[in-house]
């Protein structure tokens, strides 16, 4: 069977590695921290910033998903050391390396995201990943290694928790008919990408050697407010719409004081206070992949989210 290895065990790198297990392929997934076993998919304990022991764990794969992402706060100093393990693997390997990006790339915009706008993000974490796919591409061009980048909005679905705008401090607080606070502006449009599309198109671009040597936004659906996206799932839960307003600026700076998340979030604090869109038309007409229909996504989003909260979690 294919050998391929997943990098990091967040919401898409185990929603990646479990497709990627029913497709029948063979599955190496690589964290920091052991965890339990999942039928067809291989834990594999180390640090990826570790060059050898990285390049010995994907010796023979047909693709490495590079899915891991460093503590918010910790991306400065940790993600280039992780980012020149991984390429050294993927070059002594030969594996095609499919890369999790977002669009903090492109900084600021007016209009719909395309693939086709250049990086020009201003602030530290956009100039990061920015920087992280020009690497990679240019070894890609250099011929050193075989790289795509797909590229996420904000992630929504089952298996996001905490880290999703659209989850633990959401959907819970819905069921149980109390108000929702947003982060941002709730009634304008942004985009969210399901997180069973993310994985399915990881795993389709391994394997698509027309995708190779550029990025690709993951098909996403038209894109509606938190108000919007909140209501949706109310209705798919059987309950009364509840109440959606902003967090007052004056709160959000105390959080920040508590949580790098929140103090993190201020340098793209754009992408909540006014449209934020991206345009997946390109892999969609290239490859035949739309987003997952928006109903079904509230409703398998609500099921999850009833059966963790049902066990306490």
């Amino acid at each position: 069977m294919d050998l391929h290895v997943v990098i990091g065990h967040g919401p898409a790198g185990a929603a990646t590695a479990r497709l990627l297990a029913e497709r029948g392929k063979a599955v190496r997934v690589i964290t920091r921290s052991p965890g339990s076993a999942e039928p067809g998919i291989e834990r594999v304990a180390l640090d990826a910033t570790d060059t050898r022991r990285l390049t010995e764990a994907v010796r023979g794969a047909r693709a490495i998903h590079q899915c891991a992402a460093p503590p918010y706060h910790r991306w400065a100093d940790d993600w280039p050391p992780l980012a020149a393990s991984v390429n050294a693997a993927a070059e002594a390997s030969g594996a095609v390396l499919v890369m999790l990006g977002n669009l903090y790339g492109y900084g600021p915009v007016r209009g719909p995201m395309t693939e086709s706008l250049p990086l020009a993000a201003t602030g530290p974490k956009g100039r990061l990943r920015a920087g992280l796919w020009e690497q990679a591409r240019s070894l890609h061009e250099q011929g050193r290694i075989r790289a795509v980048e797909v590229r996420a909005s904000d992630f929504f679905g089952p298996g996001v928790t905490d880290g999703g705008h659209l989850a633990a401090r959401v959907v819970p607080q819905l069921l149980r008919g109390r108000p929702v606070l947003a982060l941002g502006d709730p009634g304008v449009p942004h985009s969210w990408t399901y997180l069973d599309d993310v994985a399915r198109t990881l795993a389709d671009a391994a394997e698509e050697e027309r995708a190779w040597g550029r990025a690709w936004h993951v098909p996403t659906a038209p894109p509606l407010s938190v108000r919007e996206m909140t209501d949706g799932l109310a209705e798919a839960a059987g309950v009364a719409p509840v109440r959606v307003r902003r967090l007052p600026p004056a709160a959000s700076r105390v959080l920040g004081l508590f949580s790098p998340l929140i103090r993190e979030l201020r340098e793209i604090q754009y992408q909540f206070d006014r449209p934020f869109v991206v345009d997946s038309a390109a892999y969609t007409a290239a490859f035949g992949s739309a987003a997952t229909p928006v109903g079904e996504q509230f409703r398998a989003t609500v099921e999850w989210w009833r059966r963790r909260v049902a066990a306490g979690g």
